[in-house]
C-alpha cells in the first residue's frame, strides 16, 4: 500500500479530502521520525513499537576485493510488532 492508498482509505472512512488526509500521514511520520532523531521510542498500543538501536563499529569485508574495511557505527529504526499484529499475520 502506498502513502496515496493510504490517504484514499482515511478520506473515505472519516469524510475528509484526501489533501488533508495527505498532511496528516506526513505529520504522523515526521513526529515518529523528529522522536526517532532525539533516540525516543514511539509506541503505537496494539500495532507496534518503533526503537531507535546503535549499532557499533565493527569490521567487515569487502566482497567485491576481500578487503578488511571498517564499517561505521550507525544508528538504526526498527519496528517491532504489538501481539495483536503477531497473531493476525500468523492466522
Amino acid at each position: 500500500m502506498a502513502n496515496i492508498d493510504l490517504a484514499a482509505r482515511l478520506a473515505d472512512e472519516h469524510g475528509i479530502t484526501k489533501a488533508d488526509a495527505r498532511k496528516f500521514i506526513d505529520t504522523l511520520l515526521a513526529v515518529v521520525v523528529e522522536a526517532a532523531v532525539q533516540g525516543e521510542d514511539v509506541s503505537f498500543p496494539g500495532f507496534g513499537k518503533f526503537k531507535v538501536k546503535d549499532t557499533p563499529e565493527r569490521e567487515g569485508r569487502n566482497p567485491a576485493t576481500g578487503e578488511t574495511i571498517t564499517i561505521k557505527a550507525a544508528r538504526k529504526l526498527t519496528f517491532a510488532p504489538a501481539k495483536t499484529v503477531k497473531d493476525k499475520l500468523a492466522a
